[in-house]
Parts: C-alpha cells; structure tokens; sequence
C-alpha cells in the first residue's frame, strides 16, 4: 500500500537488545547505552562476536533508522568480512520501502552490496534466501520500474516465508514488502489486509518487538483499518522509547481516531527525543514531520497560538539542516502550514494572499495554489479560482516533467480539488459537486494523508453555502466517521443540523466540539456561538 504524498511515512527507531543476545566479551558500541530499540531476534552464521550488533542493525531497520542501521551493518561486515547478511542488511537500507524511492545511485550501490554478498556464498539456504530476494528488487533497475520491482520482491520474501515458516524475521519482512508494493489506492486494501493478518499472528508472542507494532501501524493507517491498530500504537512508542519516530508514529493512528490529546502528547514526547539527539544531523525530519502532525491536532482542539506559533519553528528551519534527501518535505511543510491555517479558520482572504516559496520546486509552489483555489471558491472569486488553478495545472505539468514525475500521480485528488473550487466560483455548482463527491468517494474507501484536510467536509461546506443543508449534514456526519472530531466537521454539523431543526443534534455537536477544546484559550467565534447555543437550548439564557 503506497503512501499518500502529503503523509510522510515511516521513521526512525533504536533498540533494547534481549540480555540473553549480548555477550560480555563484546567490544562497546558506538551508540547510547541506554537505548531502547525493542527486541529482534535473527540468527545469522556470521561471527557470534558480531550477532548483537547485527540484530541491532535489523532493530533499526524495523524502525526506519536507516543512516543509523548503514553504519551498523558497514561496522559488522568491517569485524566479519565474511558475513554475507551485513551487505543484505546494508542493501536494505537504500530501500525505503513506505517512504520515497531510491536513486540511480541508490540502486547501484544495493546492486553492488548484493553481488559481494552472494559472491562469499553464505553458508545456509536461509541467509542466500534473503540475498536473492531482495537482489530482486536490485536487478535490470534501467528497464522494469519500481512498482514491478517492488512487487517482485514481495513476491520473492513470500517464497522466503513459506520456506521458512518458523522464522519470524521471514514473515515480518514479508509483511512489509507487501505493505509497500500492490496496487496504487487499492480500495479493497487488499495487501494492506494481508500484511496485517500476518503480524497480528505475530504480535501477542512478540510485544517487544519494534517492525510488528510499527508495521500493523502502517498497515492499518486508513478509516476502515484504523480502530485495530490502537493497541500497537498505544505499545509502539514504550518499545523503542530512544525513537523519534517510534514516539512519533502512534500519532498516526490516533490522527485517524480523532484522539487530539494522544495525537499531541505523542508528537509533543517525539520532538523532546529528537531534541536530545539534535547532534545527529539525521534526526531533523523527524522533528518536522512531528510539527506537522502537532499544528494539525492544535488547529482541532482550538489551540490557534500553538499551531501558529509551530508553523513558525517549522519556517525558521534551514535546509542545511535537514538531510539532503529531505529537503523538499521541509519546503512542502513550510509551504502547506500557512495555507492549512489558514483555511482552517476559515480565513478565505487570508488564504487567497499567500505568496509560493519563490525557487522552490514545482511541487512544492502549487501547495499554495491549492489553498488559493479552495479560498477563491469559498469567496465565489471566479477570476482568482481560475488563476489558482491555471497555475496549478502548470506547476503539475511541471513536476511531472521533474526529477520524481512519480509525484504528480500522488497529485490526482487534489488536483480534482482544485478544480471543484475553481467551478464552484465560476457558478458550476453541479460539476463542483460531483467532483469533490468523487474524491470523497475515493478518500472514503483508502484514506488520505492524516493532517489533510478531508474532501468530504469540503462537500459538505460547500452544500451547506448552497442552501443545501440535509444533504450537507448527511455528508458531515459521512466524514465524521472518517475523520472524527475535526473542529471545523463538527462545528459544520452542528450548524447544518439547527437549519434542518434537528435540535438535539445539534447540541451533541456543539458539545463535543467544546469538550474537545475544554481548556484551550481560543478566540475562536465557533467556540463562543457554541456556548451560547447550548446555553439556549439549555434555558441558562
């Protein structure tokens, strides 16, 4: 199951070694200590001197932490030159496999490590399983694309798990594989659904391990999966607690539920851990990405000053101090704050004024078209829709003519997006309807990415400005099953509900809304109609 462009995957972890693994004769590590990395478990017929260090290696990568898992399995294969499984090890740490895609370079340097660890013959049928596999995935890089590659190597670690059916490594890196291959937007979840029914197998025998919980996570980050992971992601962050990411990545799943606090606290807790890692150049994007999730889950609870003041920390970040691979999601993330704070408080001219980061990539200057757009249709400023969208369309002809033309296929639902606004302010209500209804749709069955805001609380908003408002609260309650406890669904819903007379409707709304902003100081005049309505209805007033 392939990641939606705005969510940005999957991070970092570090590991807690089992005390019976490690040897007291074994020479100190280059690492902290006291890191907690979970535990893994995978035999290898390299030097016993070298098995700690090469499980830790795998702990990282279950976690993500793949500068971190590099320089582990290159320290493995410098004390055994002879261990075929550190050059698999270092291999997979150019594949990303729910993250972005390795370059010309990447594959070449996977390649080479593979064809030096087939050429020492490893001396089990296990270990040249787990070489030629993922050698797969490596081989005629110039002429079969990397969907087929990766369903290819999927494939393969398939044949490498039914081989080996009482290797637990098998099967948990089997899972991945097929959490990163399959159809794009799949509807029926298919792998998704497979990769989770293997590690759930797995996940009562092995707690502490770092790749079950973290993958169930990823495997159920969507509406229909998401209430399942809520236990591995309420376990996740104590497994690797050293983590940036592992810390970070619960939030994913409480995103999707709706749980605002959970959401803050985790990335709140994550950005403290990357913090105290901050000489590790590495660890930047994990800050970020949980600045990202934070202004979000700020904007849900009210919390307009917090979210405000993280779009600023993120802004003040320099691209010098992100990984270079990195550096476009930092200006994606400084373009797309602004403009989600913006429509978020529903301050349209505020949106339809921001100005694109000027040098930046393409597909970073349409994020703000993309807000300008959805401003422009709120105003029924058809001149400025059709300008957003003009550039829009240029932009993403752009990107697909760049460097990751793959991301302009990530761009289709937005794209449709933009065009919904540009026709609902041209006065092509109808057309406007049918085409947010259409991603909705889609969103509905695969998800979006989790700080997103939802097309079908578009749809709903922009029935409700027509007048509309059954139709508009039927489709805001739809998105509150998919989205639950968005600020602006269900404030919308309850608006809607007091126009069709569904009074005690209305109130549930306008309750939850203010118990999930219980103790924020908040200016927001959503907030104050809120209380005084209920106040109404109670009799108070």
């Amino acid at each position: 199951m392939k990641a939606a462009r705005f969510a940005l995957l999957a991070f970092i972890g570090t590991l807690s070694l089992a005390p019976l693994s490690l040897s007291a004769q074994e020479p100190q590590h280059h690492h902290d200590v006291d890191e907690k990395l979970g535990t893994v478990s995978f035999a290898t017929s390299c030097a016993p001197a070298v098995q700690s260090q090469f499980e830790r290696g795998v702990a990282l990568l279950h976690s993500f932490e793949y500068e971190v898992a590099d320089a582990q399995f290159e320290e493995v294969a410098k004390k055994d030159p002879r261990c075929a499984m550190a050059y698999w090890g270092q291999a997979m740490t150019f594949y990303h496999e729910l993250w972005n895609r390795p370059t010309k370079a990447d594959l070449a340097q996977g390649a080479e490590l593979l064809a030096k660890a087939r050429s020492l013959k490893p001396p089990t049928a296990r270990e040249r399983d787990y070489i030629q596999a993922l050698s797969v995935f490596y081989s005629d890089t110039d002429n079969v694309d990397h969907n087929q590659r990766a369903g290819a190597y999927a494939k393969a670690m398939q044949g490498v798990h039914e081989r080996n059916p009482n290797d637990h490594e098998a099967a948990i890196f089997y899972a991945l594989s097929l959490l990163a291959s399959g159809p794009d937007r799949d509807p029926n979840l298919t792998n998704a659904k497979a990769a989770v029914a293997i590690l759930n197998k797995l996940y009562d025998e092995q707690r502490n391990h770092p790749g079950i919980a973290h993958y169930i996570i990823h495997g159920c980050d969507n509406p229909t999966m998401a209430s399942l992971a809520l236990s591995a992601a309420r376990k996740y962050a104590s497994i690797a607690p050293s983590s940036p990411h592992a810390v970070h990545m619960p939030s994913h799943i409480f995103a999707r539920l709706g749980l605002w606090q959970d959401d803050i606290n985790s990335n709140l807790a994550a950005i403290q851990v990357a913090d105290s890692m901050a000489e590790h150049h590495h660890v930047m994007h994990h800050k970020v990405h949980s600045m990202d999730f934070l202004e979000y889950a700020y904007m849900q609870v009210g919390d307009d000053a917090s979210a405000k003041a993280t779009i600023k920390q993120i802004a003040a970040i320099r691209p010098e101090q992100m990984d270079h691979e990195f550096e476009n999601y930092l200006l994606v993330r400084q373009a797309e704050g602004p403009a989600k704070y913006a429509l978020e408080r529903r301050q349209w001219k505020e949106a339809l004024a921001l100005q694109p980061i000027a040098g930046a990539p393409s597909d970073v200057q349409l994020v703000t078209y993309w807000g300008r757009a959805v401003a422009a249709g709120h105003l029924h400023d058809a001149a400025a829709a059709q300008d957003a969208l003009k550039h829009y369309d240029e932009l993403l002809e752009a990107t697909r003519k760049g460097p990751r033309p793959y991301l302009a296929d990530g761009l289709k639902d937005e794209h449709q997006v933009v065009q919904a606004w540009a026709a609902y302010a041209g006065g092509n209500s109808d057309d406007a309807v049918r085409q947010l209804r259409a991603v909705a749709d889609d969103q509905d069955k695969v998800g979006k990415a989790e700080t997103e805001l939802p097309a079908r609380e578009m749809l709903a908003d922009m029935l409700l400005d027509l007048q509309r408002p059954q139709e508009a609260l039927t489709e805001y309650e739809i998105s509150l099953r998919t989205d639950p406890n968005r600020f602006n669904g269900l404030y919308g819903a309850a608006q809607a509900a007091t126009q069709v007379q569904q009074k005690e409707k209305a109130s549930t709304y306008y309750t939850q809304l203010l118990k999930n902003c219980k103790g924020i100081r908040s200016d927001r005049p959503e907030l104050a109609r809120a209380k005084t309505l209920l106040a109404y209805a109670s009799g108070d007033l």
